[in-house]
């Protein structure tokens, strides 16, 4: 071989250089696998919203059949995925991956025995979609071509499975929907009923933003926060709040940024391309200052 990729090899390999960036696991210690969580999104949707998604072929009449077939291989697939999150997470405690066979099979379980209530809470979001875009033809159109729909459907199932104690999975799923739409909900925020977001590329809600019902979003929104505070040996805090609060119909629209834990009240308007970061009254409408003409100011 020739020495200068010998020379690679060996830097390469060199314990320094990859003890950082390197996952070691065990024989039996999987990591998690983005192609088999993909189908895992594609079976929950095609359960969530029969028809649209996976096997076309579906009436009242197969539905039982269809949904039962589709929960089981879930249910499977998930269980897997759940025990190599749990692995992964559990690599700097040293624990045996065999031991959470069982627990990883209780927490898919409790998932889907969810999914009833996430359906009823996506199908407020088609409905907000559906009422808020005059250009919509019909639900089965929002369900099938919205990126919203993708992105928030994703979202819904990486929170329950967050919430159940599921480590790192939920995050991959809602990157998947971020590669996927542009647009980037952290699995660990709130987000009430009749939850839409209009054309949606480079929407960005963080992980402890809190939003209330009916509430519609444009393009380019950010929820974010400000700069961390630290501790005492300069690193930051984690775990704390930092992202807004977002009352009950509220509209946002395009490219505005509100940031850290500031309140929006009920029914407010915030316009587009604006900066806030203090809070906002409940009903106020706040706009950017029209610009006089050359011609008024002459």
């Amino acid at each position: 071989m020739n020495k200068e990729l010998l020379d690679s090899i060996k830097k390469l390999s060199h314990v320094e250089s990859f003890k950082n960036v390197c996952s070691e696991h065990g024989q039996n210690d999987a990591m998690p696998s983005t192609t088999v969580l993909q189908e895992i999104v594609q079976l929950a949707r095609s359960i969530l919203f029969p028809g649209y998604f996976g096997d076309s072929a579906v009436n009242t009449h197969t539905m039982l059949y269809h949904i039962g077939v589709n929960v089981d291989r879930l249910q499977m697939l998930l269980t897997q995925q759940i025990r190599a999150g749990m692995c992964f997470n559990s690599r700097n405690e040293s624990l045996d991956c065999n031991g959470f066979d069982e627990l990883s099979k209780e927490k898919s379980t409790a998932f889907i025995i969810q999914l009833p209530e996430i359906r009823e809470k996506l199908h407020t979001d088609v409905i907000a979609a559906y009422n808020g875009d005059p250009a919509a033809k019909s639900f089965g159109e929002v369900i099938f071509c919205y990126p919203s729909i993708r992105a928030i459907s994703n979202y819904r199932i990486a929170n329950a499975l967050l919430h159940l104690g599921v480590p790192l999975i939920p995050r991959i799923i809602t990157e998947m929907a971020h590669s996927e739409t542009g647009i980037d909900i952290h699995p660990g925020a709130t987000i009430g009923s009749y939850f839409t977001i209009d054309h949606g590329t480079g929407v960005v809600i963080g992980e402890t933003a809190i939003i209330g019902n009916n509430v519609k979003m444009y393009q380019g929104v950010t929820l974010g926060a400000k700069s961390f505070p630290l501790d005492e040996n300069g690193n930051p805090i984690k775990g704390i709040s930092r992202h807004p609060r977002i009352g009950n119909n509220v509209i946002i629209y395009s490219n505005s940024t509100i940031l850290g834990t500031v309140t929006v009240g009920d029914g407010a308007i915030i316009g587009g391309n604006l900066w806030v970061d203090t809070d906002v009254p409940a009903g106020a409408k706040l706009a950017q200052k029209r610009l006089k003409s050359q011609k008024a100011e002459e």
